[in-house]
């Protein structure tokens, strides 16, 4: 059993206890191959909720300031994160990434690209990218009221709801900026259809 299997039988129980989840659309899920999980981000309990309740195990990009933290970086490295640096192009990165999907892996990414509170954030266009260069899906994720459930606590009631598979092929052999910017706001809005 490895760490992040571990993690998982622990946190799914426990936040299926204190959050009462609701977790609906597996079969949306490909059983194998690789996949890019994108989804909205307006908590902390977000990237757990998410890792522990997505039936394939996720390996996270997460922003390089998590990993300086004591303890919660080695626990997140544990759980298949990566870091990332926000701001530029984290090529290191994206090969890993790039990698884990040659593999048949899953990628998770948050596109807003850091918690998205006010819902006034622009997404960015990493995930697309990713899945044009390595020519996968991006399975879309809508979670609701997980930001109230960071305050309340138990009693809370949070929704996972997992979307409908989207594809991004460009005409050309590389994305131009337009494609990726179409693209960017398919799969926002398909993320905001899927979040209440």
């Amino acid at each position: 059993m490895t760490f992040y299997d571990f993690a998982k039988a622990i946190v799914q129980p426990l936040t299926g206890a204190l959050f009462a989840v609701t977790a609906t659309g597996y079969e949306n899920v490909p059983a194998a191959g690789p996949i890019i999980v994108a989804a909205n981000h307006r908590s902390y309990l977000d990237p757990p909720l998410l890792a522990s309740w997505f039936p394939r195990p996720v390996h996270w990009m997460a922003k390089e300031e998590l990993f300086r933290i004591p303890v919660l970086g080695t626990l997140i490295r544990w759980c298949n994160a990566f870091p990332v640096t926000r701001g530029e192009g984290d090529i290191g990165s994206i090969r890993r990434a790039l990698r884990i999907l040659k593999e048949g892996g899953v990628v998770g990414i948050f596109p807003e690209g850091t918690r998205n509170i006010a819902g006034d954030v622009e997404p960015k266009s990493g995930a697309v990218l990713l899945a044009s260069m390595a020519h996968c899906p991006v399975v879309p994720v809508g979670l609701s009221r997980t930001a109230t459930a960071t305050r309340r606590l138990r009693g809370s009631h949070v929704e996972m709801r997992i979307g409908v598979p989207l594809t991004f092929q460009g005409s050309a052999r590389r994305a131009t900026k337009a494609e990726l910017d179409e693209w960017t706001d398919e799969l926002s809005e398909s993320i905001d259809e899927l979040t209440d």
